[in-house]
């Protein structure tokens, strides 16, 4: 159930640079605008607007989905929309692009990129797959197309476990980029032959350990759920086994499998180790229950450099278009469309 690392490629923090996340002084009455403003504009061009749950909340509001990464592509594969809007970042943009190539994808701020995805490129992918030419690559959604096209299979944190188990046992798999998440799913299917690239989400490795402890401290007997790329997740997942943890109010869920435990849960406090741009949809949802973040500072300024202004001169200009080449779409297509059908 243990999983095996990959060296390190050096330096891919480098890779890119956070934005500032900018401060939006809308009165709710400009808001309201805006937002009406970007319905007329999506009525005008034929267009469906897809949110991620770590968008901004006057954002949220305005989007025809708000889902996790996985229920917002199987949105866009079905939407008979002209245009596509992805209030997400580049990948999820690019996974739109491949799944309707007929359709034009807007991405409002091309600054919207992923720590994640960029801690991987197919260079090395080709490399890593080189020395272990007989595995099988699975790669996380967070990825871009480049690395989709030299994958196997395509997974998110909601269906990792069950790409994975139906992958031959004795198979090795090299799991794309996430090595938190490689770490769940190698315990969740009880296979010691998968091996994690060492790239991770910048803002769930700041959940950390400590902070799971500190807020369980105050809240003994709270429900902890916990997003699989988080920092803290293989720390939790033993605590859980060793009995540190309570292992029967221990989850580890997508943001999607977040909202769905929380509605069949008789618990009525949660502590929730994911971005807080969820808190939205779950206050909104949920307005009984109680939520606390393990760490209030997990914020993704990537996802937060979408604003309603972006979103109407996207839709205005019909900028920026987000299109993946034939040739690479084509074949990131077999890991995506393997994705889906094991949905």
């Amino acid at each position: 159930m243990s999983t095996l690392t990959a060296s390190a490629e050096p330096g891919f923090e480098d890779r890119y640079t956070l934005p500032a996340i900018e401060a939006v002084p809308d009165t709710a009455e400009e808001i309201r605008r805006k937002q009406e403003r970007v319905r007329a504009l999506c009525a005008e061009r034929k267009a469906v607007l897809l949110a991620h749950h770590y968008q901004r909340a006057e954002v949220q509001e305005v989007a025809d989905a708000v889902a996790d990464s996985l229920k917002l592509s199987q949105a866009a594969a079905k939407t008979d929309a002209d245009v596509i809007v992805f209030c997400g970042v580049h990948f999820m943009a690019e996974t739109a692009s491949i799944l309707c190539p007929e359709k034009t994808v807007l991405l409002p701020d091309l600054r919207a990129g992923c720590s994640l995805s960029a801690s991987v490129t197919a260079d090395e992918l080709r490399r890593w797959k080189e020395k272990l030419p007989d595995a099988v690559v699975v790669s996380y959604i967070n990825t871009s197309a480049e690395v989709k096209a030299e994958s196997d299979y395509c997974c998110t944190s909601a269906n990792a476990a069950k790409v994975v188990a139906a992958i031959p046992a004795e198979r090795t798999i090299l799991f794309v980029p996430d090595k938190f998440l490689a770490a769940v799913v190698a315990r969740q299917t009880r296979r010691s032959n998968i091996i994690g690239y060492p790239g991770y989400c910048h803002v769930h490795k700041s959940i950390q350990p400590e902070q799971v402890v500190a807020l369980m401290d105050q809240h003994p007997d709270i429900e902890l759920l916990l997003h699989p790329e988080c920092g803290c997740v293989s720390s939790c997942m033993a605590k859980a086994m060793d009995g540190t943890l309570p292992a029967e109010r221990t989850f580890f869920l997508s943001t999607e499998g977040m909202l769905r435990h929380i509605g069949e849960s008789a618990a009525m406090e949660f502590a929730l180790g994911t971005e807080t741009g969820i808190l939205h949809q779950l206050t909104k949802k949920f307005p009984e229950r109680t939520f606390y973040p393990v760490n209030p500072n997990a914020v993704c300024a990537f996802m937060k450099t979408i604003t309603l202004d972006r979103v109407i001169r996207s839709l205005e200009t019909m900028t920026p278009e987000v299109r993946v080449p034939e040739a690479i779409a084509q074949k990131a297509k077999r890991a995506i469309d393997r994705m889906l059908e094991l949905a």
